[in-house]
């Protein structure tokens, strides 16, 4: 960063250090600890999945959001709001699911999300913005995105502005193998360009996928220039409005909810069971920390929080 100096009729007055970059922000070693703590069984209604709840509860107390436990019929969301000073109706949600399928500790899915959601929410509780920032840890998505379907119904009955939703789904696996990435059929007809992608890297399971609906366009154009910054490979899926609502593969995690009630929303993330063989521990296997690269997961945080002060600020 280069310092910036004042000064009047030639002499010098005084330099001052510009504000650092949300990105250069992002802490790895915190989010490393967050994702050891939050990596354990967490099925609805178990005692890890109360830590975590409590866990994100008090991050964000501590970070100075306005705090809600958001109960409903089946389960709890943990909601974090902090004012925007300009255009505080207008909301930018930054959210990820906290639960995990029976038995499993989810390192991947979703401690990775969760943990970069508590980051997102460190570095940008450090300064105001123009806009609204809300955090979330969601309920029940492994039972069919419960808990923020039942948010994304109350914030559209309130008539709630969400300019934006980002949402972290499994951020941490990465292989630099050939063949290591799988594919959809389904997909590469729909969505040649990141089939085509994909191939000419010889299906190396080493970038981040993004998928948005069309309305969150800028958004994806600003992730994807600090992803060049970072040296994160993207590949990126935008939805026509018909689609979002149609391609059941690209619907699997709690984006779908905002986009069927036509709010903006993108997800990243590294592809779940189309890369991580170990996704809901099949056969006994352990979706465990020890499997995660913590570089490719802190520079998807980084992408995100950018993208995020884009938004809030725009």
């Amino acid at each position: 960063m280069r310092r910036l100096c004042f000064s009047v009729f030639g002499a010098v007055l005084g330099c001052s250090e510009p504000a650092p970059s949300p990105v250069d922000l992002v802490d790895r070693a915190g989010y490393e600890a967050d994702v050891t703590t939050i990596a354990a069984p967490r099925s609805p209604r178990t005692p890890h999945w109360q830590a975590v709840q409590d866990l994100c509860a008090d991050r964000f107390a501590a970070l100075g959001f306005d705090v809600e436990r958001h109960a409903y019929s089946t389960g709890v969301n943990v909601i974090g709001t902090r004012a925007g000073t300009t255009n505080p109706m207008e909301r930018v949600v930054v959210s990820a699911h906290y639960d995990s399928v029976a038995n499993c500790a989810g390192a991947d899915d979703n401690a990775t999300g969760v943990a970069a959601t508590l980051e997102v929410a460190r570095v940008l509780s450090r300064q105001p913005h123009d806009r609204t920032l809300v955090v979330a840890c969601w309920d029940e998505e492994e039972r069919g995105l419960i808990g923020s379907s039942a948010y994304v119904t109350r914030a559209k009955a309130a008539g709630d502005a969400i300019v934006l939703a980002l949402v972290f789904e499994m951020i941490g696996y990465r292989s630099t193998a050939p063949m290591s990435q799988r594919s959809d059929p389904q997909l590469e007809a729909v969505f040649p360009d990141a089939a085509a992608q994909i191939a000419a890297n010889e299906y190396r399971g080493d970038f981040a996928l993004v998928v948005n609906d069309e309305s969150a366009s800028a958004a994806v154009a600003d992730l994807e220039a600090i992803a060049t910054d970072v040296g994160l490979p993207v590949v990126n899926i935008s939805l026509l409005a018909p689609l979002k609502r149609s391609l059941d593969a690209l619907r699997r995690s709690d984006h779908a909810p905002f986009w069927d009630a036509d709010y903006p929303a993108l997800f990243i993330t590294d592809t779940a069971d189309f890369r991580n063989a170990h996704y809901h521990c099949p056969g006994g296997t352990s979706d465990a920390v020890v499997d995660l690269d913590f570089e490719f997961a802190i520079a998807n945080v980084k992408v995100m929080v950018g993208a995020a002060a884009k938004a809030l600020d725009r």
